[in-house]
């Protein structure tokens, strides 16, 4: 079981004699550094000239280029894509690394995946809220906070947990649970979800299910809100109550049904495929092949997106979508 850390394990101190650069001021850089600013942390955002430029200096922050937030700063949390990490490390981060500097991450790949290797006179930690970024700034302005993970990859200064704590709780996290892991962890385990779940097993059974009630000669809008636009429904149930709680709320005819058909769905042929996939990303297999797929200009990347956005979900969906009233 992970250790879990509240309000009174998380003070606030270790940040608050300290800067932090937040580097890259998109959905998660935009929310962490204005709860940060406001749980009293000092802020310097480190991005690019243009959109997030302007955008954070419309958000009332100092910024600068990344070069001279890392010379600024005593913490930085590093928030850009994890494809552009390594560059961006490579060229602005690392030479201007000072000994006792306290680098995060707010993803396990670069690290674990050796793409970014620090000197080992820093201190590498992480803070991975689940939460999207809007999502983590509505809650925090809520009076509540969305959960985090931490994990320790480097303490050279013996304060690394302490620094990883203290963010956590400047994020809102101490509020919900701030659970302690591992970056091997932390990263196996949230591109398993990705894939075999949340982005890649919903989408792809979504999209299967319409298409069988579509060649057996039912609407594509009725298959549409059988297959896709009723999963909000039945997804707010789990995410409020669980599983159980989700059965228990349904009718009786729907709770038979899951129950009986949804394990002949799931059957060992699956479960095989599953392991294999978590194989996969366990022995490095799927991050060498992003890495490699990245360096090739995305080929592959661009012709399945192409496939996705020409799915007959797709122009079904937006016409249904388009008659809703949006709230």
């Amino acid at each position: 079981m992970a250790r879990v850390y509240t309000e009174a394990d998380a003070p606030l101190a270790p940040l608050l004699n300290r800067t932090v650069a937040i580097i890259g001021y998109g959905s998660q850089g935009h929310a962490q550094a204005q709860n940060l600013r406001d749980s009293g942390v000092s802020v310097v955002i480190g991005a690019r000239q243009g959109l997030s430029w302007e955008r954070a200096q419309a958000d009332g922050f100092e910024v600068c280029s990344v070069a001279e937030a890392v010379q600024r700063a005593e913490v930085l949390m590093l928030l850009v894509n994890d494809e552009h990490q390594p560059t961006l490390y490579a060229e602005q981060i690392a030479p201007h690394l000072r000994t006792g500097h306290a680098l995060g991450f707010a993803h396990g790949f670069n690290i674990h995946f050796g793409q970014i290797i620090p000197p080992e006179e820093v201190d590498v930690f992480m803070v991975s809220p689940k939460a999207v970024g809007p999502q983590l700034r509505r809650l925090y302005l809520q009076g509540h906070g969305a959960p985090c993970l931490i994990a320790v990859h480097q303490d050279f200064t013996g304060e690394a947990k302490s620094i990883a704590l203290a963010y956590a709780r400047a994020l809102g996290g101490t509020r919900a649970g701030v659970y302690e892991t591992t970056f091997k962890e932390e990263c196996e385990a949230d591109l398993f979800g990705e894939q075999a779940v949340l982005c890649g097993g919903v989408p792809a059974l979504i999209r299967a299910a319409f298409e069988t009630l579509v060649e057996a000669g039912y609407a594509p809008e009725v298959a549409y809100f059988e297959c896709l636009h009723e999963l909000k429904l039945i997804t707010d149930l789990i995410y409020e109550s669980g599983i159980r709680g989700m059965l228990f709320a349904i009718s009786d005819t729907a709770q038979y049904g899951a129950m009986t058909r949804g394990p002949r769905l799931i059957d060992d042929h699956v479960r095989q495929t599953l392991r294999t996939i978590l194989g996969e990303i366990q022995r490095g297999e799927f991050a060498r092949e992003w890495i490699l797929e990245n360096r090739a200009g995305r080929p592959v990347f661009h012709a399945l997106e192409r496939a996705a956005v020409e799915h007959p979900i797709e122009q079904v969906g937006e016409t249904v979508r388009s008659r809703m009233v949006k709230v």
